[in-house]
């Protein structure tokens, strides 16, 4: 992992200079967010790695260029913006920028292959377990490989510090020039992060916190400090009176990469507050003159920003009022349908047939707004291939100017040569003498021979680089010019496919409208078959080289293993395939994963050697939901947490034993595990055939818990409760989930032969909805609606074949950590969502059939989360405990009860002779 600590050029003014900070790589992004350190929770920006370039400069002549002396380099944006990056040594600044280059390499590269969705192959963690992480396919990246050859030959070799690295978290911050260490830009960051520092109080953790919807940006110098800065330093050096090899280092390069010179340079207030106590004022004049041209500048610039404002303010304007024009046309149009069809309405025409056309008329309607959506982003793609295409010259004006720096620098390389040869003869030549002057000119020349000697060999290193940096921005520029031909192709691709979609609908409205054959002949019934069979006809894959061009946006399996798409019921697979599509159309307007990744990242870090505490800036993370790649080690860590009494007290090897002992010995539960095996999971691929992996894993696990604790034995449930785990654990760790919920979740008799638990949890859960949802709880008393069959499997499975996986194991994440009140919360979130929907039923019937199935229509688990951890809150758990004690004794009177009515009916039978050949329900099962 990418991360460390290094100081960056921010502030203006008095306040400008190095400030410490924190630094991590995002490879989702490429992005290098900088924190103000390991322990915060908010980053105060980011450094867009993807497009941006590197330099850095070698140390003037007469400065230290030993390899423990602080180096600074430049971090270039396509905006014109330059971020100055200071690192500790110069062996961290080679570090920092050989690894930010092959990240970048690695990233545009990635944007080439064609299963880029993070969705169907998402990011490979090395330290991910279980079925889910065996299935991560890799993806083969076609590189060049002479571009590859190249790259490696020019590769400096270097090792990084103890201040880079995740172990670098734990090490205090390197001591800054600057004493401010405060960003006034982002201070509402900054608030922020010291507020969440003064909540964690004294506790030496130090720990994130989750936000959402947050703005970072950067800190940057603008183009007009840098154009100021220029200024400035061409002036100085106009008046300053160096030497010839200094002003040779320093000026020599017709192309200086945009250096910033921040090196001795003091502000105008900082000279005019420092004048009074100066004796000589050379350069004061020429500096006064330099800050009125400057203010002048500034003046003529903030009046052309608001001129740009203004105009942008008009353009959008403009844009609203057509849009305002198009809604008023589509009004007036549909006033006019109304009008005809009222007409015809009173010359007799059949109203369901009016009704028909109306409605085909909005179809319609409805198709030209989508035309002329893809034709507004069809716009947008034009505008893009611009941009990119400006984009290829600015690179290619840069790798000119590369190549006049490198042969300038080549330039200076010889000429160094040069005087290293001659400094040699010249100490050859002068060996002999031994008088005192000649022995101190012969030292000087020594040392500078010496001097000479590193620098040229740093320039040979700069010159490596350089090299490297304009091969892969040559290798990219190459990329990227493909990749805009295959986006154009893909959208060709889009655009026919649409077109043929939207001819078959006007011929179905057509035949609609004015039907020309009778209808066991109308062609209506060709269209509408043709149009179902595209929809659910499977993507070819017979030409792997054409998959970029075709849209897959529904994979067979998601990355959980299960099946998208059922290949059975025509009309349920229908309905599935929307449904997936609304999914993936989500997951692309929505880049839920990328706000919470980096705070992950850095959390992570920040507890490399720490031990990972409870905590509320934790528990928020977790009900943000876990990333995929961190699940594995996050639901270890949650289950180790509950069960550590249990795992402390047992022998080595535990598992192992109980696992050997359910193989020799028959056990009860063994015929009922192996019935439900291939029934757990059946539309997930790890469990579906008996061959599988996860079947075995699956068997090992139940099998040792049956034998740990056999007054359960096996319930069905648990089949499904350890199918899940198995997805991210190893079945020692999969066991151990097992027995957190069973053993430590949930009340005794949860999952027994009387479910005594789980029918208590359902009693509970009725006082909560009639106390949560009051007018949805009457809705159902008033049409006797007993929504507890369908909430009781919920709570037995915790949501297992229920809803969404992507919802299931969000649930699951926050339920590892927090226990069973989680399920709760999530049961009632679920039905206040479709409130509104459910009171619109007026029948006990379609109210049944829609609790049926209402959970799998709920896809967004964002607003879900919200309102299971927002909108419901007061949420006690002391409260659910004491509902449970009351329920608890009340089901136990009735099961009291109900025992006696048993045993009264089996006196009756034995002494009465007509009912002896009755049988209760218990002894018809056995």
């Amino acid at each position: 992992k990418l991360c460390g600590y290094l100081q960056k050029l921010s502030g203006k003014g008095p306040l400008r200079g190095f400030r410490s900070r924190w630094f991590v790589f995002d490879p989702r992004r490429c992005y290098l967010y900088y924190f103000k350190g390991p322990q915060d929770p908010l980053p105060l920006g980011h450094l867009d790695i993807a497009s941006a370039c590197f330099s850095y400069h070698q140390p003037e002549a007469g400065a230290a260029a030993a390899g423990d002396e602080p180096a600074a380099f430049e971090v270039h944006s396509p905006g014109g913006a330059v971020a100055v990056l200071k690192a500790a040594t110069r062996q961290d600044m080679t570090y920092w920028l050989q690894e930010l280059q092959q990240k970048r390499w690695e990233y545009c590269n990635n944007l080439d292959a064609a299963k880029r969705d993070s969705r169907t192959s998402p990011t490979p963690s090395d330290f991910s377990k279980g079925l889910v992480a065996k299935d991560n396919p890799g993806t083969a990246l076609s590189q060049n490989a002479s571009a590859e050859r190249a790259r490696n030959i020019l590769a400096v070799e270097t090792s990084p510090t103890d201040l880079v690295g995740e172990q670098a978290a734990s090490q205090p911050a390197p001591v800054q020039a600057s004493a401010i260490n405060f960003s006034l830009k982002q201070w509402s960051t900054e608030i922020k992060n010291s507020m969440s520092s003064l909540r964690k109080g004294n506790n030496e953790n130090r720990r994130s916190v989750f936000y959402t919807s947050e703005d970072w940006e950067l800190l940057d110098p603008t183009p007009k400090d840098l154009e100021d800065s220029m200024a400035l330093e061409e002036k100085r050096k106009h008046l300053a009176e160096g030497s010839k090899g200094r002003r040779l280092t320093s000026s020599a390069f017709p192309f200086d990469f945009g250096r910033i010179p921040h090196k001795a340079r003091r502000p105008l207030k900082d000279m005019i507050g420092s004048s009074k106590n100066r004796s000589s004022s050379d350069s004061s004049p020429t500096e006064w003159c330099s800050g009125n041209g400057n203010r002048l500048v500034s003046e003529l610039q903030l009046k052309y920003q608001s001129q740009q404002e203004e105009l942008e303010k008009l353009k959008k304007d403009l844009l609203s009022q057509k849009e305002l024009v198009r809604l008023l046309q589509q009004t007036v149009r549909s006033s006019q349908y109304d009008k005809y069809f009222a007409s015809r309405l009173c010359e007799g025409v059949p109203k369901d047939t009016l009704v028909l056309l109306h409605q085909k008329d909005d179809q319609i309607l409805g198709l030209n707004n989508q035309l002329e959506k893809l034709n507004l982003e069809k716009d947008n793609l034009q505008q893009e291939v611009k941009n990119l295409k400006c984009k290829v010259g600015e690179l290619n004006e840069r790798l000119g100017m590369l190549m006049e720096t490198i042969q300038a620098k080549d330039e200076v390389i010889m000429k160094l040569s040069r005087q290293l040869s001659e400094c040699e003869d010249s100490t050859s030549s002068q060996s002999g003498a031994i008088n005192s002057p000649t022995a101190t000119s012969a030292n000087k020349e020594l040392q500078e021979l010496d001097r000479l000697k590193d620098n040229l060999l740093g320039y040979k290193t700069q010159n490596k680089f350089l090299n490297k940096e304009i091969l892969e921005l040559s290798a990219l520029r190459r990329n990227a010019e493909a990749r805009e031909r295959e986006w154009q192709a893909k959208y060709t691709s889009l655009e026919a496919k649409l077109c043929q979609i939207e001819s078959k609908y006007l011929i179905l409205l057509q035949e609609m409208k004015t039907p020309v054959c009778s209808e066991d002949q109308s062609p209506a019934r060709e269209v509408i078959t043709q149009l179902l069979e595209d929809a659910l006809k499977a993507e070819p894959s017979e030409q792997p080289e054409q998959a970029f061009f075709k849209p897959h946006l529904v994979s067979e399996y998601d990355i959980y293993g299960f099946q998208t798409v059922p290949e059975d019921d025509d009309e349920e697979k229908l309905v599935a395939k929307s449904r997936a599509l609304d999914l993936r159309s989500l997951s692309l307007s929505e880049n839920r994963e990328i706000s919470t990744g980096v705070k992950w990242e850095n959390y992570l870090a920040s507890t490399m050697n720490r031990e990972m505490m409870r905590c509320v800036e934790l528990k928020n993370l977790i009900r943000s939901g876990i990333p995929h790649e961190h699940r594995s080690k996050m639901w270890k860590w949650c289950v180790n947490l509950h069960v550590k009494k249990f795992k402390d007290s047992a022998a080595p090897g535990y598992f192992q034993t109980l696992l050997q002992k359910a193989l020799e010995k028959p056990n009860p539960a063994s015929k009922q595990i192996e019935l439900d095996l291939l029934r757990t999971l059946p539309n997930n691929k790890h469990y579906s055939s008996p061959t599988s992996e996860g079947i075995q894993k699956l068997r090992n696990v139940l099998l040792a818990f049956s034998w740990r604790n056999p007054d359960i034995g096996y319930c069905q449930g648990l089949n499904r409760l350890v199918a899940i785990a198995l997805l991210y654990l190893e079945q020692e760790d999969a066991f151990w989930c097992l027995v957190t919920i069973v053993e430590v979740f949930m009340p005794r008799d949860y999952y027994t032969k009387t479910l005594l638990g789980s029918q208590v949890d359902q009693r509970v859960f009725r006082d909560l909805m009639s106390e949560k949802l009051p007018r949805l709880h009457a809705h159902f008393e008033q049409y006797k609606v007993d929504y507890t069959l369908i909430t009781f499997n919920w709570f037995l499975v915790v949501f297992v074949d229920s809803v969404v996986s992507d919802i299931l194991f969000k649930i699951w994440d926050s339920f590892l950590y927090e226990g069973p009140k989680v399920i709760f919360r999530f049961a009632l979130a679920l039905f206040k969502y479709k409130e509104e929907e459910m009171l619109k039923l007026q029948d006990s019937m379609s109210i049944f059939k829609y609790l049926r199935y209402f959970t799998r229509t709920i896809l967004d688990a964002r607003k879900l989360t919200s309102i299971a951890f927002g909108d419901l809150n007061p949420f006690p758990l002391r409260q659910i405990r004491n509902r449970r004690t009351y329920h608890l004794e009340k089901v136990r009177l009735e099961l009291t009860e109900l025992e006696a009515i048993r045993e009264d009916f089996l006196r009756e039978r034995e002494t009465c002779v007509e009912k002896r050949d009755l049988i209760s329900d218990d002894e018809e099962d056995s």
